[in-house]
């Protein structure tokens, strides 16, 4: 129910935001979104830098931590589909917060995945593997899509099938200077590192040559969360982007 729920929702945010989406008409595929939107959303990362990934037990409390994180400053948000009713919550925010904070999907793993997520109104598709049928069917779509990688090697072929931002996953024990290694070695690439990102040093792996960075347990206290402590996240959300603006917006590889 609450499925069908999220993309009724997300049917009612289509037909009012139709700019988005190209005519499948012309192209011959479905759900594929303009070239426009496709840069809003990239030039959104390079300019805010932050994104928080939220995961939670219960439905009930998904809605009120991420609530949280957009109080204290994030405007980049990510629902995974591990939360219990994950696609009505990504519905309901995007349609509060259209044009005001961008709201993606993450724990993807497959097509069918994706596509319910861009249904539900998802503005962007994160992966936690490598998935090249994933990125390609984004890419076609003009979809940015964010694939978890671990090493240079998967990280360069995530960016060969086309994936615009590489998500670091999980966080290597090198930190920003394994970061920064990379970075220079590989300067095409625009690496997301999620996992090992924490409130303290966000704004170091963004100095050493990250793109932007995902938050996670570290701004979503699992024990804040237990105890529904969301002024505790807003305080974490604030910290943290106090750190990541200090460093500013990214330069986009073109």
């Amino acid at each position: 129910m609450a499925h069908r729920l999220a993309l009724a929702s997300a049917a009612r945010l289509r037909v009012s935001h139709a700019r988005l989406f190209s005519s499948a008409a012309s192209s011959g595929l479905d759900r594929v979104q303009t070239v426009e939107n496709y840069e809003h959303v990239l030039n959104t990362f390079a300019q805010v830098r932050a994104c928080a990934v939220l995961r939670t037990a219960t439905s009930d409390d998904c809605p009120k931590a991420m609530q949280a994180a957009i109080d204290g400053g994030f405007q980049i948000c990510e629902f995974t589909l591990t939360t219990p009713n994950c696609l009505q919550h990504l519905a309901d925010f995007r349609a509060k917060y259209d044009g005001k904070v961008m709201i993606g999907c993450g724990t993807i793993l497959t097509i069918d995945d994706a596509a319910a997520a861009v249904d539900a109104g998802s503005e962007f598709i994160i992966t936690p593997v490598m998935l090249p049928d994933v990125i390609e069917w984004c890419k076609e779509r003009n979809i940015v899509s964010v694939p978890g990688c671990q090493t240079p090697t998967e990280l360069v072929n995530a960016y060969r099938h086309g994936a615009p931002l590489q998500k670091l996953f999980p966080g290597v024990a090198g930190g920003p200077g394994w970061v920064k290694a990379v970075s220079s070695a590989l300067p095409f690439l625009s690496i997301n590192p999620t996992s090992g990102v924490d409130l303290d040093n966000a704004g170091e792996f963004l100095k050493n040559g990250a793109a932007s960075v995902g938050l996670v347990a570290p701004l979503f206290d699992p024990v804040a969360v237990a105890n529904k402590d969301w002024d505790q996240i807003a305080q974490n959300a604030a910290k943290v982007m106090a750190n990541v603006r200090e460093v500013g917006p990214y330069q986009r590889k073109k």
